[in-house]
């Protein structure tokens, strides 16, 4: 399914829509250029689970729990170069706990469960194109 995005509030408003159908347990890989809405599509996200907490991009800290409906781990792999830093930092164990999870520039390999992809493409004038598959809106 495509969306369009017209401002951020939409995209914030798209992500509350995909939290009202997750269950638990789902990876959700959000793809796209740097600037592209990312780390906004899982605040709406977020926010639809019910985290109070302000949700910010974990670019320097890898991994960012937070806790409402479900607890989320909000993944940014920005800056590992592939799956043996994945490894090595130990990121793994935090797939497959039953929690919601967002990654950020995914470099996990063979990821199994249920995985809702999400595309975003920067358009003319600020707007957003956002493909997700995965999950019926």
């Amino acid at each position: 399914m495509k969306f369009f995005c017209e401002n951020e509030n939409d995209t914030l408003q798209l992500g509350e829509k995909i939290a009202s159908k997750l269950k638990g347990g789902e990876i959700i890989l959000l793809d796209g250029d740097l600037g592209a809405g990312k780390t906004l599509l899982a605040k709406g996200i977020c926010k639809g689970l019910n985290i109070k907490e302000t949700v910010t991009s974990p670019t320097y800290t890898y991994l960012k729990e937070y806790f409402g409906k479900f607890k989320v781990n909000h993944f940014d792999l920005y800056r590992i170069v592939n799956e043996e830093d994945v490894y090595e930092l130990g990121l793994r164990q935090y797939l497959y706990e039953n929690a919601v999870c967002i990654i950020e520039w995914n470099k996990f390999k063979n990821l199994k469960g249920k995985i809702i992809s999400v595309k975003i493409k920067i358009l003319p004038h600020d707007r957003r194109e956002i493909e997700i598959n995965g999950v019926t809106l």
